[in-house]
C-alpha cells in the first residue's frame, strides 16, 4: 500500500501538513477499507467490523474505551511533568495469560464510543496540558482511532501522538501511520514465537515484532528528547519474565544489531502473576533480582545504554561491579 509524505512546516505536528494537503483523508479511507474484511492486524479474522462482527479482538465497529486522562505511571520522558494523555482502548489482539490489564484486554471493560466521541476526548487530553497523546493498546482499532484524528484536527487538536503497542501490529496499517505517529513505544515479549504462542495466543510473534519495529524504527529513529521531554522516535519496553521465558538476550541483540544501540530501551522488572498466571508453574512468581541483573548486564553488553532504569544496581554495573 503506498502513502504520500509531506514535509511539516516549522513547528508544525506532520500530521496537520498531511490534513492540509488532502493526505489525512485518504489514510483514514484505507484504514477503513480494512475493517472489510478485517485486515488490521496480522491475526487476519476477515471477519466483517464494519457490521459490528467481532474477531480475536472483540471490537466491533467502534472502539471501547475503558479510560482517559493524565498518566504518570510511564517512563518520565513520556509523562513530564504534566502527564502523558493516555487513553486505554479495551479488548487486544493478544490474550497474554500474565496481563495485568485483563480486565481491560480480555474482559473488555470499555464503553463504545463513535468517532465524534473520541475526537472530543483527544480534545479534553489536550485540554488537560498533557505533553502528547497516549495511545494504548491502539492494534486492533487504528481505522477508528485515525477517523477521530481526523475530526480532531478541524478542531484544533495537535498534540504529539503515541503508539503504545504490543508489537503484534500490521505493517499495512503501520505504514498508514507514518508522518501520524510520532513516538512508537513497542514491547519486545519474547524471542521465541512458541512461547508467544503459548503463552498470548499468537503466531509467530518474533517474526512480525521485527518487522514492525524495523518499520516503526525506519518512519522515526532512535528517540529524541528535549528539555527531559520525548519529542520522536521509538522507546522500547521489554519485560523479564521468569526462567527467561521473554528471551531476554536475543530480543536485546537484535535491538541492538538490527536498529541501533542508540536504542531507548526500558528493560523493566515489574512482571508478577496476573490474570491466570497461577495456572502455570513457570509463571507463578515474580522474577529474582539476579534475573534482572543479568538482563541489564547484557543490555549494557550489546551497548545499549538509553532508557535502562539506572537504579543503584545498573549503576555498580556501569562502573564495573556486581
Amino acid at each position: 500500500m503506498e502513502v504520500e509524505m509531506a514535509e511539516p512546516e516549522k513547528g508544525e505536528p506532520l500530521y496537520l501538513s498531511l490534513y492540509h494537503q488532502g493526505e489525512l483523508k485518504k489514510r483514514v479511507e484505507k484504514a477503513l477499507s480494512l475493517l472489510s474484511p478485517c485486515l488490521v492486524c496480522p491475526v487476519g479474522c476477515q471477519i466483517d467490523r464494519m457490521k459490528d462482527e467481532k474477531g480475536e479482538c472483540g471490537v466491533g465497529r467502534y472502539a471501547l474505551v475503558s479510560s482517559y486522562g493524565p498518566h504518570f505511571g510511564e517512563e518520565p520522558v513520556l509523562r513530564g511533568y504534566r502527564g502523558s494523555g493516555t487513553i486505554f482502548f479495551a479488548g487486544c489482539n493478544l490474550h497474554c495469560v500474565y496481563c495485568q490489564n485483563y480486565d481491560i484486554s480480555q474482559l473488555r471493560m470499555g464503553r463504545p464510543v463513535t468517532p465524534e466521541r473520541l475526537s472530543e476526548i483527544f480534545m479534553e487530553i489536550q485540554g488537560m496540558g498533557c505533553h502528547n497523546l497516549n495511545w494504548v493498546t491502539p492494534t486492533h482499532v487504528v481505522p477508528q482511532i485515525l477517523e477521530a484524528l481526523y475530526l480532531a484536527v478541524q478542531k484544533g487538536f495537535c498534540l504529539p501522538i503515541v503508539y503504545n503497542t504490543s508489537s503484534y501490529d500490521s505493517l499495512l496499517c503501520l505504514k498508514l501511520l507514518d508522518g501520524i505517529v510520532d513516538i512508537y513505544m513497542p514491547d519486545i515479549k519474547y524471542s521465541d514465537s512458541r512461547i508467544g504462542q503459548k503463552y498470548s495466543g499468537i503466531r509467530s510473534y518474533f517474526e512480525v515484532v521485527k518487522r514492525t519495529l524495523k518499520e516503526m524504527h525506519r518512519q522515526v529513529g532512535v528517540l529524541e528528547v528535549k528539555n527531559g521531554i520525548a519529542q520522536r522516535g521509538v522507546l522500547i519496553r521489554h519485560l523479564v519474565l521468569p526462567d527467561d521465558l521473554s528471551g531476554t538476550r536475543a530480543c536485546l541483540e537484535f535491538i541492538a544489531r538490527e536498529l541501533s544501540p542508540d536504542s531507548y530501551v526500558n528493560v523493566m522488572e515489574q512482571y508478577y502473576p496476573h490474570y491466570r498466571a497461577g495456572e502455570y508453574a513457570e509463571l507463578s512468581r515474580p522474577i529474582t533480582r539476579k534475573e534482572y541483573h543479568d538482563a541489564v548486564v547484557f543490555a549494557l553488553k550489546v551497548g545499549i545504554h538509553r532508557g535502562i532504569p539506572f537504579d543503584a544496581l545498573s549503576r555498580r554495573i556501569l562502573a564495573g561491579g556486581d
